[in-house]
């Protein structure tokens, strides 16, 4: 009869476990569905119709087939500072959203211990034998809370949303690291052309200056031009000492950014092919779609930031619904150590507990407002960052075809100007003009070569920037 009536007594605990089982499967807020922003559909600057089909874009620094560049690149990748912050936080994200989703499950422990005392005979329990006496006890239990709203399942989508955004934040991270790299290679690369240039034409006004000096020991030249020529040759020395403080303060900013302090300038170019002989990496295709977009880390990484926001909600708003825990227990008590485990010494407890909150003075509203507006924010965020990319390929597919442009001007006006000075120096030494026209002629010269590496660095960093803006390239037509 007995045993007949604690199954009774059991019954209603299983009624209720199926019930909230069965009830688990609710809901209090919305999924997450990806919001329209309004971005047209295709760039304002038409691109160019040259396309890459086969391009490595995941690795599109080798795209300028610079051994250096890929070694410094790749160096950064696996030594900058900046990439292992970011691999640490997503160590963290990930102990978090293992942390969250435990919470899924029952929790089982251990609880056991042994003690001895005495009681007094001289007070009211005079009549007590075993004294002074042991006992022994040792039990699992478990404490299991039903996810009726789910308040837990929201948790743990929150919790791997914010692991998703520190992967697309790494890679964010990485993208940007990649074309820091590569831009201040570039500009090491044409600071060191400006340089040979710069020191081929001071040979060129040293020589003029030797000329003129012999000249005015035959009568045929002025003082004056003396003084000018050396006025020329010493602008230019000053000039390439500017242009070697440059230099080393790129390197010391390549040396940071691979994590090598110890990057020397000896060396590092040497192998490597000039800067005008560096190619032109291959444009988008023409009517690049503007949802390309999607694929950039660090819009990704705004996204699963709201994803984030969202399931927060659903978690402040659970929070006003009642919480409903199963608790059991399972285990032995006794005064003596090798009875624990016999049936007459077995424990165990039951039960569901229920707790709701009732009045609060608005604490548990006022958190779900703070999560509302922090989804508003994320919102915020992720239509800015469509808004601020979709700006930067425009820009950057503006640059690349005006610099074009302007290095082809350029690459003209280099030639002219050095037919120029050859003529200006000829008439010079024939007698037929003054030395202020060699003077005008070299330093056009000078001027027009430095411009078009300048203009050759500058469309290269323009492509450089067009990756970075696409995220790192665009999928061609035939890879879905």
């Amino acid at each position: 009869m007995m045993q007949h009536h604690n199954l009774k007594g059991i019954k209603p605990v299983y009624a209720v476990v199926a019930a909230a089982l069965l009830m688990s499967g609710c809901q209090i807020w919305p999924d997450y569905l990806r919001p329209e922003v309004s971005v047209p559909a295709q760039y304002v600057e038409p691109a160019q119709q040259a396309a890459a089909e086969h391009a490595d874009l995941n690795r599109w620094w080798t795209l300028y087939q610079d051994p250096v560049l890929n070694t410094l690149i790749e160096n950064a990748l696996q030594n900058n500072k900046d990439i292992k912050l970011a691999v640490a936080r997503i160590e963290e994200a990930d102990a978090v959203m293992r942390e969250v989703g435990a919470f899924l499950f029952p929790q089982i422990d251990l609880d056991a211990g042994a003690k001895r005392s005495r009681v007094t005979e001289a007070g009211a329990n005079q009549q007590l034998t075993n004294n002074p006496r042991s006992n022994y006890n040792g039990q699992l239990g478990t404490t299991f809370e039903l996810d009726f709203w789910g308040k837990l399942r929201r948790g743990k989508e929150a919790a791997r949303a914010q692991a998703l955004s520190t992967r697309y934040a790494k890679d964010t991270v990485a993208l940007s690291l990649t074309g820091l790299v590569a831009t201040n290679y570039l500009s090491l690369r044409s600071l060191e052309s400006q340089i040979a240039i710069a020191q081929e034409n001071l040979k060129s006004r040293d020589a003029s200056l030797a000329l003129t000096k012999r000249r005015l020991e035959g009568g045929v030249a002025s003082s004056l031009d003396v003084l000018q020529a050396q006025v020329a040759s010493s602008n230019l020395s000053a000039q390439i000492a500017d242009l070697n403080r440059q230099r080393s303060l790129s390197l010391h900013q390549l040396a940071v950014l691979t994590g090598d302090l110890n990057l020397a300038v000896t060396g590092l170019t040497a192998s490597a092919p000039e800067l005008n002989a560096l190619p032109i990496p291959p444009a988008p295709p023409a009517g690049l779609p503007s949802t390309l977009l999607e694929a950039r880390p660090d819009i990704r990484q705004a996204e699963e930031q709201m994803v984030a926001a969202n399931a927060n909600i659903a978690v402040a708003k659970a929070a006003l619904y009642p919480t409903i825990s199963l608790t059991a227990s399972l285990g032995g008590e006794s005064m003596e150590l090798g009875d624990v485990l016999k049936s007459a010494a077995r424990i165990w407890t039951g039960g569901v507990s229920l707790y709701l909150p009732v009045f609060d003075s608005g604490k548990l509203n006022a958190r779900v407002d703070q999560a509302s507006a922090k989804q508003k924010q994320a919102l915020a965020n992720y239509e800015g960052a469509i808004q601020s990319a979709f700006r930067e390929v425009n820009d950057a597919l503006v640059n690349l075809r005006q610099y074009t442009e302007r290095e082809q001007a350029l690459n003209i006006s280099q030639e002219e100007a050095k037919k120029a000075l050859a003529v200006s120096e000829n008439r010079y030494q024939s007698g037929y003009s003054s030395y202020i026209d060699v003077l005008d002629a070299q330093r056009a010269y000078n001027d027009s070569s430095l411009a078009f590496v300048q203009s050759r660095q500058a469309r290269l960093t323009a492509t450089v920037d067009l990756f970075k803006a696409l995220g790192g390239g665009w999928k061609p037509a035939d890879q879905k």
